[in-house]
């Protein structure tokens, strides 16, 4: 340490700097035994042959991948608006590190479909490793787990439905390597409002089989892809969505252009921007009325609820894409919570060992696996129309607070951007905005409920997982509390869902952890963790709020069940 100027006070052993090894370098499936019960559940027989390449990315994402994320932040897109003979060119340059880590990424990319192949071959199920993937790439960069993937499912979806052949086949060509490639974005935010489609300004006009799209979208979250899906209005008035490509059908530059790339707070690693289209080709990516039946379908909004109904579905996907985003940073929060807590001392031993950030951690533990069990159960389980928004709701909210959390675990550290958290911070922070804020999720809360009777399957599903008296009761609470909030008058009823998404939210998760419990595939941890949850959640804490329940403290298996390292 001779090199050091502040040498005659580095003698304590808090200078010791080769103890504070946070999440970045360690191999993040090694030291994550909660995926490893996910992944025996939803493998199988092919676990063993997905170990190694579990094992594999692991120590990848933990590795390269993290340090070029660091990188990425450090030195973030830019925009070359025009080149040298003042054509406008709107090309986006990435950083070097952007490139390494998209190709690490391709090189061994679980979402591809000849990795799919492979693992069904070996009885692996491919969406499983996919979630695994998805979760391991959010804990390094959830800005990059954005430019990989916004949208990509949507758009080949909606092109092989409803556009021309030779269009049908340029998607293919372009995600060839798999949603996961960084090529999609979507586009529908505009100056009039976000998530008010009725202040949509952005129009198309027919042109043979094609369309010509005009219009300026305020935030591109992927702003250098080349296959978008933008909204736009039909001339009728309804509102419908559009394939747009950054080159036309011959090969030229299609109307599309960069004003400027968003100066934001976190994502950096992801171009966002705003985007305007003059005269672009476009494609509709719905089936639209003819003749006659175009007045009809205006006045109805049956076009515009046509094309927006088959997007909603593909935006469901979108937003357990945000949630496992939103678990990704809890988790990366929690392991770098836990060993900069081991490894700081305070008042004679590490933080650690002190009883008030011991509850701390525990209880972020609890969160950090309820959360989990929600996205995995999103991805894997069941298709519930309403587990989509009620997972984004908790999780996207949980990945701010963890790292918040971790933050103030760091103390003066954590505010210091060459210390990891603060960059979690500030990712974090998007994660509720995307794909819609708390009371756009909980509208489309009521919507199901309202118009597909989606909280029935729900329930059934939360009676079929929960094991214990209390997740039970709770479980007929929540009926008669949807019962009475449905006979509610409008205005009440709509300002009082929130508290209901989240009752849904609570049992929800503590069914799904007394489930995992029943998988018998740990030591019953698991059910420690379904205890705690419920009884933070929705046990009835007396008038004392706890401080007269028995006395335990479940740090170490808690803990050493969540992280080993």
């Amino acid at each position: 340490m001779g090199r050091y100027l502040i040498e005659p006070f580095d003698r304590s052993d808090r200078y010791a700097t080769e103890r504070y090894q946070g999440a970045a370098g360690r191999n993040w499936w090694a030291c994550d035994p909660t995926l490893h019960l996910l992944m025996r559940r939803h493998l199988g027989d092919g676990y063993a042959w997905a170990e190694p390449h579990l094992d594999r990315l692991g120590a990848l994402m933990g590795g390269p991948i993290a340090a070029w994320a660091e990188e990425t932040d450090r030195n973030p897109p830019r925009l070359e608006k025009y080149d040298k003979w003042g054509r406008d060119v709107s090309e986006v340059v990435m950083p070097p590190s952007f490139h390494a880590a998209r190709q690490a990424l391709m090189a061994d990319n679980f979402t591809s479909p000849a990795f799919a192949q492979q693992a069904r071959a070996n009885g692996a199920n491919p969406s499983a490793l996919s979630a695994a993937w998805t979760y391991l790439l959010d804990q390094a960069d959830i800005g990059m787990g954005c430019a990989l993937g916004t949208g990509g499912d949507m758009v080949v979806q909606l092109a092989e439905k409803h556009a021309p052949q030779d269009v049908r086949d340029r998607v293919r060509e372009i995600f060839a390597n798999g949603y996961y490639s960084g090529e999609a974005a979507q586009m529908f935010t505009e100056r009039t409002g976000g998530s008010d489609l009725a202040a949509l300004e952005a129009t198309a006009v027919p042109a043979g089989d094609a369309w010509l799209l005009t219009g300026f979208k305020w935030f591109a979250s992927n702003a250098n892809g080349s296959a978008f899906v933008v909204l736009a209005r039909l001339p009728e008035g309804a509102v419908a969505p559009f394939l747009v490509l950054w080159e036309r059908r011959d090969g030229s530059r299609n109307g599309v252009r960069i004003r400027r790339l968003k100066d934001k707070l976190g994502t950096r690693s992801v171009a966002s921007g705003e985007v305007e289209f003059a005269d672009a080709e476009a494609f509709l990516l719905m089936d639209r009325p003819d003749g006659d039946d175009r007045a009809t379908a205006a006045a109805t909004s049956g076009a515009s609820a046509s094309g927006l109904g088959t997007m909603m579905k593909l935006t469901n996907g979108s937003r357990l894409g945000v949630a496992m985003m939103g678990l990704g940073v809890a988790r990366r929060a929690l392991v770098e919570s836990i060993c900069y807590a081991r490894a700081r001392e305070a008042f004679g031993r590490p933080l650690a060992e002190q009883p008030l950030m011991r509850r701390k951690l525990a209880e972020l533990v609890v969160e950090v696996e309820a959360a989990q069990a929600l996205v995995f159960d999103g991805h894997l389980g069941p298709r519930l129309r309403l587990a989509p928004a009620l997972i984004k709701l908790r999780a996207s909210r949980l990945g701010l607070t963890a790292a918040s959390d971790a933050v103030e675990v760091h103390g003066g550290n954590g505010y210091i951007e060459q210390w990891p958290v603060a960059r979690l911070l500030r990712d974090a922070q998007v994660n509720p905005i995307w794909e819609g804020g708390d009371h756009i999720l909980c509208l489309d809360v009521r919507r199901a409920m309202a118009k597909e009777q989606a909280h029935l399957p729900f329930l059934d599903r939360l009676r079929t997982a929960a094991t214990s008296d209390l997740v039970h009761t709770r479980i007929d609470d929540l009926t008669k509390a949807i019962t009475a909030w449905a006979a509610l008058e409008p205005a009440v009823a709509e300002a009082r869902l929130y508290p209901l998404a989240q009752f849904m939210a609570d049992v929800y998760a503590a069914a799904l952890l007394e489930e995992q419990a029943g998988w018998g595939l740990d030591d019953g941890r698991k059910s420690l963790v379904a205890r705690l949850y419920a009884d933070a959640h929705l046990a009835d804490r007396g008038p004392l709020r706890g401080l007269d329940a028995p006395a335990d403290d479940p740090f170490d298996p808690l803990v050493t069940g969540a992280f080993t390292g």
